[in-house]
Order: structure tokens, then sequence, then C-alpha cells
């Protein structure tokens, strides 16, 4: 059964460029952390060259080298008060939503009530 939240604070994109990765793929991780919310959060950079904020739990060691174990998209979802959003899933503070529009990004939880 799908989850509704409605926007109750505005949420601006701060990195129009995210970072993207696949399984698999090789991180560099400058050693640069935030805590925000209480979760962990790593300064990556992708093989493509991207860099932005990753949660810690996205990370894995290969091969003494840091990996991305699943597939993760940092792109923010620019939103309004009154908006109503579908809460896809949830992770570090963040939650993943679809607009009316059918576009998707991350949108703090703390800027979303009704979840």
């Amino acid at each position: 059964m799908p989850r509704y939240a409605i926007v109750s604070v505005s949420h601006e994109v701060k990195y129009p460029d995210p970072i993207e990765v696949t399984t698999g793929d090789r991180l560099t991780l400058t050693g640069e952390v935030d805590i925000w919310d209480g979760h962990r959060w790593l300064w990556a950079l992708a093989p493509d060259g991207k860099a932005g904020w990753i949660p810690d739990t996205l990370v894995v060691e290969k091969d003494n080298a840091p990996v991305a174990c699943t597939d993760y998209s940092a792109q923010e979802l620019p939103c309004a008060p009154g908006e109503r959003l579908e809460i896809l899933r949830s992770d570090h503070g963040w939650a993943w939503c679809r607009n009316a529009t059918q576009v998707e990004g991350w949108v703090p939880q703390r800027n979303l009530t009704g979840q």
C-alpha cells in the first residue's frame, strides 16, 4: 500500500549534478564525514568523477577497496509546502519520493508530515 506525506518545509536541490553509483562501483572516499540528523554520511567520488554525500551503509570493502554494495543516486527532489509526495523508501533521514508529475528524488524526512 502506498505511503504518502505532505511537504511542511520546502526543499531546494543543493547538488544539481548528483553522484550516482552502481553496485560494485569502486569509490574514492575523501575522509570527509558528516553526521546529519544522527546519520553518518561520507563524501565520495564515483568512477565517473562525480562527487557527493553517500550513506555510510552504501560502502563495503572488496579487495581492500571501498565499493558500492547497491545502486544509489543522490538526486534530490525540489518541493513546496502543501505538496503531496509518495514515499517509496527511506534511508539515513531522507525519503525517496515521487511527486504528482512522476519525478523522483530525495527529500529530508524532517520536511515531511504524515509519514
